[in-house]
C-alpha cells in the first residue's frame, strides 16, 4: 500500500471514525476564545490509555481544556497501532504530515545526543538520567530534532531503564546471554553483540508476534513495557540489567504550533512541563506494579549485584571507545566522556 493511501486511511481513522477519543467537554456554539473555529489538537502515542504516556497526554489536554474551554478541541489516538500503524516508527511522519498535532516516541537512532544518552550503563540511577535530560544534554537533543524536521520539541517523557527478558534461562552473569536471540532497538544492538547474544532489531509489532511464536528468545524493555505489550506471559526470566536509559521526545507539528495564538503556545509548553513530572512519577509506579504482575504470572525477576552489573558494564568498554571516535568533544562533554 502506498504512502498516499496510508495517509488517507489515517485521516479517515483519526478525524472521522470513533477511534479517536474526544475530550469530555462539548464544542459549543459560542464564539471561540480565539475568534475563530475551535483549534483542533490531536495527540497520539503507541500505548493503551492506561499507560503513563497516555495519561501524560491526557494531563496536557486537560490543562488546555481547563484554560481555554470550548476554544480548543482536544482528541486522542492513544495507540496508533489500534488504527493500523506500526507504532513509534509511524508517529514521526504522522506528526510531520500534520495528521497528528502532537506525539511522542523513542528517537535514539539518528539523534547523536540521544544516542549518547542510550550508551550502555551510562547512568547509575534515574535521578542522574533525569538531570541530564532536563539539562544541557536534553537541550542539545531538542535543537537537533527541531533542525531535522517540522517539529517543536516540548519536553521528554521517560521510557526509563531497560532490562532483559527471555524464555530460555536466567541471566545472572554476562555469559548467560551468549547464543540467545534478543529483540533490541537498533541503538541497543552493539551491547548485546558484546554480551554474546544475537540482536534482532525488528519493529515492535513484529517482535510481539515473534516472541509469542517462540521465533526469538527474548527482548529488552522497561518492565512496564513488557507488561503493556503483553510479552510477560511468554518470557519467564527477567533480569534488572538497567543497561540503557531512553527518553521519548514530545513533539508538536511546527506549522500548527506557529499558527496558534501566543497564549496557547505558552500554555501547552507549561502543560507539557507539568505532564513530564507527572509521567515520571507514574512510570516509577508502573515499574513496581509491573514487577508484581510478572511475578504473579510465574515470572522470575533477578536483581544484579553491583559487582555483577560492573561485569556487564565492562563488556561495554569497546562501545565507549567507538563513541569517542564517532562523536566530537562538544557532544562527549555533555556526558562527561572526554
Amino acid at each position: 500500500m502506498g504512502r498516499d493511501f496510508v495517509v488517507f486511511d489515517a485521516l479517515v481513522a483519526i478525524l472521522v471514525t470513533g477511534l479517536v477519543l474526544g475530550s469530555t467537554s462539548a464544542i459549543g456554539q459560542q464564539k471561540s476564545l480565539f475568534e475563530s473555529e475551535p483549534i483542533s489538537i490531536v495527540m497520539g502515542g503507541y500505548g493503551p490509555p492506561s499507560t503513563s504516556f497516555s495519561l501524560g497526554l491526557k494531563r496536557i489536554g486537560d490543562r488546555l481544556e481547563e484554560k481555554f474551554g470550548d476554544a480548543v478541541n482536544i482528541r486522542y489516538v492513544y495507540n496508533v497501532m489500534d488504527v493500523g500503524f506500526s507504532g513509534g516508527s509511524d508517529l514521526k511522519w504522522l506528526v510531520e504530515a500534520g495528521i497528528l498535532t502532537l506525539g511522542y516516541l523513542t528517537m535514539a537512532d539518528g539523534v547523536p545526543e540521544l544516542e549518547l544518552a542510550a550508551l550502555p550503563f551510562l547512568f547509575p540511577d534515574s535521578a542522574t538520567a533525569r538531570a541530564a535530560m532536563d539539562g544541557k544534554l536534553g537541550s542539545a537533543a531538542t535543537l537537533r530534532i527541531e533542525a531535522a524536521g517540522p517539529y517543536r520539541v516540548l519536553g521528554y517523557f521517560e521510557n526509563g531503564f531497560r532490562h532483559v527478558s527471555n524464555n530460555v534461562r536466567p541471566i545472572q552473569k554476562p555469559d548467560d546471554l551468549r547464543g540467545l536471540t534478543i529483540r533490541t532497538l537498533p541503538v541497543q544492538a552493539r551491547i548485546f553483540e558484546a554480551l554474546g547474544a544475537t540482536p534482532c532489531a525488528i519493529s515492535l509489532l513484529a517482535a510481539i508476534d515473534a516472541i509469542k511464536e517462540g521465533a526469538i528468545d527474548g527482548q529488552e524493555n522497561p518492565l512496564a513495557n513488557t507488561v503493556t505489550y503483553g510479552l510477560y506471559p511468554y518470557q519467564r526470566f527477567h533480569t534488572l540489567t538497567s543497561h540503557s536509559y531512553l527518553s521519548r521526545p514530545i513533539f508538536v507539528h511546527l506549522p500548527s504550533f506557529e499558527a496558534w495564538p501566543e497564549v496557547l503556545r505558552v500554555e501547552i509548553e507549561k502543560a507539557t512541563k507539568d505532564a513530564v513530572m507527572f509521567q515520571r512519577e507514574l512510570h516509577d509506579e508502573e515499574e513496581r506494579a509491573a514487577s508484581k504482575i510478572i511475578e504473579t504470572a510465574g515470572g522470575v525477576i533477578h536483581q544484579l549485584t553491583p559487582e555483577v552489573r560492573a561485569e556487564f558494564a565492562q563488556r561495554a568498554e569497546p562501545i565507549y571507545l567507538e563513541a569517542r571516535t564517532k562523536y566530537g568533544n562538544e557532544l562527549l562533554g555533555l556526558i562527561d566522556l572526554l
